[in-house]
């Protein structure tokens, strides 16, 4: 496990050293999960590195690491499009406790990116590239100029573990002088799972995203923000299963050609 980790942080960091010529007017990420519409300036570039932990369930051991490299490129000064090279590393031993899955053992291995095929009693270890996504952000009111900035996000991804159509309203409102920003957005996807038995099984989810951020120094940023999440097991929102809510910081910083964020 720890092989593939340092290997999916190697591939970031050389991907960032090739490419860090296109940091040069770099529009800020100050959210881990919000998308802003700080968008790239017509005709530049940015590189952007993403690493995601999804850590623990019910019981046993899951850790699902996502890697996700995007070049971004500024087609006017409202519209911003970017590609993806996105990949994974799952890690699951004894962490599914479900009568439906595991039969009558009362608990068993599997979890997202786990294959039906696997025989739970088993423990699970499996990483690579997952695939590919490409996405298109049109800004139709700018919140520098407007109290409230508005944009639309739509992002196609195709993966060995599944198909993903997502779309975003964002929502932006800056205060004192730009230091204080307020975001928002609303999520929804249709997903087909392909690591299921019988493959492409139909997923949708909705997610309502809300947060702030402050800038207290210079090149210093902190907040907070939330994620509503709610997971259907039909495309187009219906059927819901479950829903979940998570709460928590975000700290950013930038420098003259760079910047970093942690959420």
């Amino acid at each position: 496990m720890k092989f593939i980790i340092k290997r999916l942080f190697t591939f970031s960091a050389l991907i960032a050293a090739v490419l860090h010529i296109s940091f040069a007017h770099a529009g800020e990420g100050a959210f881990g999960w919000i998308y802003t519409l700080d968008l790239q300036p017509k005709d530049t570039w940015e590189f952007e590195q993403r690493l995601q932990l999804n850590q623990q369930q019910a019981s046993g051991t899951y850790e699902a690491w996502t890697a996700r490299s995007e070049l971004e490129y500024g087609v006017t000064n409202d519209l911003q499009v970017a590609g993806y090279i996105n990949s994974y590393y799952t890690n699951a031993n004894q962490n599914y406790t479900n009568p439906d899955a595991c039969e009558d053992s009362p608990s068993c291995t599997g979890g997202y990116g786990v294959p039906s095929s696997h025989n739970p009693a088993n423990a699970f270890s499996k990483g690579g590239v997952e695939g590919g996504s490409l996405e298109a952000i049109y800004r139709i009111t700018n919140p520098v100029t407007s109290p409230v900035g508005v944009g639309l996000y739509l992002e196609p991804s195709w993966g060995r573990n599944k198909d993903e159509l997502e779309a975003r309203l964002l929502l932006q409102s800056n205060f004192i002088d730009d230091r204080l920003v307020l975001a928002g957005n609303v999520v929804a996807a249709n997903e087909r799972l392909k690591f299921i038995e019988n493959g492409n099984v139909p997923e949708s989810m909705l997610d309502f995203l809300v947060g702030a951020s402050y800038r207290f120094a210079p090149r210093w940023s902190a907040g907070v923000e939330a994620r509503f999440h709610n997971d259907y097991s039909e495309l187009n929102l219906r059927n819901q299963v479950q829903r979940a809510t998570f709460v928590g910081p975000n700290m950013h910083y930038a420098a003259k050609d760079w910047w970093v964020t942690g959420a």
